[in-house]
């Protein structure tokens, strides 16, 4: 385990990428200063430099980086040192055409933007060690490294000769034989049986629906091949200075092949990039699901903390425009992530530059320059986040768990699903917005995770359950933890094979059960229940055996029937809610669950519009407390106020899409 402290002194990290090689030196300056007026101490440098760095094969040129790293050292700034690998430069790709991307169509991708490379292709593989090897030599014992930074979002996925090789090695690998294989992707349906390893090649483009298990293998190939990219040059830098810790930022997306928890454990420092797509308040929930995503995984991974890589300063990027952030929600949103977890806030990127495809991504220095409220409020940001150092001792305070497992949502994509857009992504987000609004906390758990302490269990379309899924599952409820599952849970095992006999196949007598069709919904489509609320997405034929109704469908073809329903398992409650309730109704379901789970609001009085995290160490704790609302809010609270270093005695008042935090009087 790395020995050096990427935190500084515990410090919470404040800075971003910084891109010196699109400026010339008296700019460098002048950036260094304007980072220390804002306080930043983390600088990323070098994420998409190889050309600079390598500009012909095995010719390379340090010259400039020595300079930045030194003149960044001594200005007392570190340094989150990238490999460049995630956009190789032009000489590679005229070098190497077949190590280009293809598509799914076959189409061969060029050179011309970034991750022009296909991950599986050797030689590509080999210039990408080769380039970290040699950063790792120069600069593993730079007193400004604080941390490695491989790559760059892996997430590039491609359909080639070399990955079609590589996915039958991963195939042999993971089933032993062709019987195994074929079995598991049921290759008898539609004459697809294999007789030989040679026939099989990765999905593309074909005349109707896909082998669903051939698709779901591939997306995990892709997890376990960009993995093994990461792996490759984190062991050559780790080689080079074991006490400098190595990580990659992960990049959330449902177009991202990585399952995230399984490389938990691979990464020094769970690291996240996060972009909300929201305008409105869907934007704050965004932010804190992330965070409780970045937060799972790190615990998965055995680490205290996790960091917020990158975030955008001034703009929320929505499909087909950019929209402005209001003045104060940079800072709410980077102090949202800190309050769930995050040891800092870095963004991208420090400089706006005058060119490139990203032209007018947002920077904490604008193309207005620094006079502008953009750096206004990084400065601002950096004194607050200076005050707040000790809080990053706590944990968050969650009794709350929803399980989260991305090959589940990579199987509901397949095309030949009861209902087109089934998303397990969105039924976390859905069930992690009802708790978020009932002011309830919670963590982002995956199947296997080890006991924390949780009093409510939710799965929301967790598709798959493979048996050591289900036993995880009952090993909850044995324990007198409560259970809520949702429709399309455990309705598969890992392979996608439905599990027979009535859904949801693996929790069927836990919930006390059976459920004998689905009748999925128009999208304009509102199903009305009994206590007053209304589901969309889906319905379903439920038939009680055992459990008890709580809300039944009102009309058509299901009236009368049973839409949600509680069953009691010795000390633990179940629940099945076999529609998507509205937002209303599934925030009072959820916070009625909780509570006969012994689980409280953070704040229970808090106004609404106050989003309210806990985070303890011992005896110690301290209260976030995040105002989305337009006017000032009065919160009962009592400790001290850190950004103000103002005691507060009964209540304290949170500006205008302002931030309170306190350091809360010993319980």
């Amino acid at each position: 385990m790395p020995t050096k402290d990427v935190w500084d002194g515990g410090r919470l990290c404040y800075g971003g990428d910084w891109n010196p090689e699109q400026w010339p030196a008296e700019v460098w300056r002048e950036d260094v200063a304007l980072m220390r007026r804002a306080r930043v101490n983390l600088v990323t440098v070098g994420v998409f430099a190889w050309s600079r760095l390598e500009p012909a094969p095995g010719r390379y040129t340090f010259d400039w980086l020595d300079r930045v790293l030194d003149l960044l050292h001594h200005n007392g700034i570190r340094v989150a040192l990238a490999t460049p690998t995630a956009s190789p430069p032009p000489w590679f790709s005229l070098a190497h055409p077949g190590a280009l991307p293809v598509t799914a169509d076959g189409v061969r991708l060029h050179h011309g933007s970034r991750d022009t490379y296909c991950a599986a292709a050797p030689a590509y593989r080999s210039a990408a060690r080769r380039i970290a090897g040699v950063l790792a030599d120069r600069y593993a014992h730079h007193p400004a490294l604080a941390l490695w930074h491989v790559h760059n979002e892996y997430g590039t996925t491609c359909h080639c000769e070399h990955a079609d090789a590589a996915f039958r090695r991963w195939l042999a690998d993971r089933y032993g034989d062709l019987d195994a294989l074929n079995a598991a992707w049921v290759t008898s349906f539609w004459s697809q049986h294999y007789s030989d390893w040679a026939q099989i090649a990765g999905p593309r483009a074909t005349q109707y629906l896909a082998n669903p298990g051939q698709l779901l293998d591939f997306r995990r190939f892709w997890s376990d091949t960009l993995l093994a990219a990461y792996v490759e040059q984190r062991d050559l830098l780790r080689a080079a200075n074991p006490a400098v810790p190595v990580t990659t930022n992960y990049v959330l997306g449902d177009w991202v092949p990585v399952d995230h928890a399984r490389w938990a454990s691979e990464v020094d420092l769970v690291a996240i990039d996060h972009y909300p797509s929201a305008v409105d308040g869907g934007a704050e929930e965004q932010t804190a699901l992330a965070a409780d995503l970045a937060r799972g995984w790190a615990r998965r991974g055995g680490r205290p903390a996790w960091l917020l890589m990158e975030s955008a300063p001034n703009q929320i990027h929505t499909t087909g425009r950019m929209h402005t952030k209001e003045p104060g929600r940079m800072a709410r949103h980077s102090l949202a992530h800190v309050a769930r977890g995050s040891h800092g806030a870095m963004f991208f990127q420090w400089r706006a530059p005058v060119g490139g495809a990203e032209r007018f991504h947002s920077a904490l220095v604008p193309h207005a320059g620094p006079d502008s409220r953009v750096f206004r409020e990084a400065v601002r940001l950096g004194e607050v986040l200076g005050r707040l150092a000790e809080t990053g001792a706590g944990r968050v305070d969650a009794a709350v768990a929803i399980g989260w497992d991305a090959a589940s949502d990579w199987a509901l994509r397949h095309p030949g699903m009861p209902a087109r857009g089934l998303d397990h992504r969105a039924e976390v987000a859905a069930a992690h917005r009802a708790l978020w609004r009932a002011g309830i906390a919670c963590d982002v758990v995956s199947p296997g995770d080890p006991p924390a302490g949780h009093r409510l269990l939710v799965l929301p379309a967790l598709y798959l359950a493979s048996d050591a899924t289900v036993d995880w599952v009952r090993d909850h409820v044995r324990a007198g933890v409560h259970l809520l599952v949702t429709w399309l849970s455990g309705v598969a095992d890992e392979h996608g094979r439905i599990r027979l006999g009535g859904y949801p196949g693996a929790y069927r007598d836990l919930l006390g059960v059976r459920v004998e069709e689905f009748h999925p919904l128009a999208d304009d489509d509102r199903v009305p229940l009994t206590g007053g609320g209304t589901g969309r997405i889906w319905s379903e034929t439920v038939r009680l055996a055992g459990a008890e109704p709580v809300d039944e469908y009102l009309g058509g073809v299901l009236d009368g029937l049973p839409a949600v329903t509680r069953h009691r398992v010795g000390a633990a409650l179940t629940w099945y809610v076999s529609t998507r309730p509205d937002d209303d109704t599934y925030q009072r379901l959820l916070a009625e669950a909780a509570r006969l789970a012994g689980v409280t609001p953070v704040c229970p009085q808090a106004p609404p519009g106050i989003e309210a995290v806990r985070r303890r160490d011992g005896d110690r704790s301290w209260l976030f407390l995040l105002n989305h609302t337009d006017r000032p809010q009065r919160v009962p609270a009592a400790g001290l106020e850190l950004i103000t270093d103002e005691p507060v005695d009964d209540a304290v008042t949170v500006a205008a899409g302002g931030v309170a935090v306190l350091r809360e009087l010993p319980r």
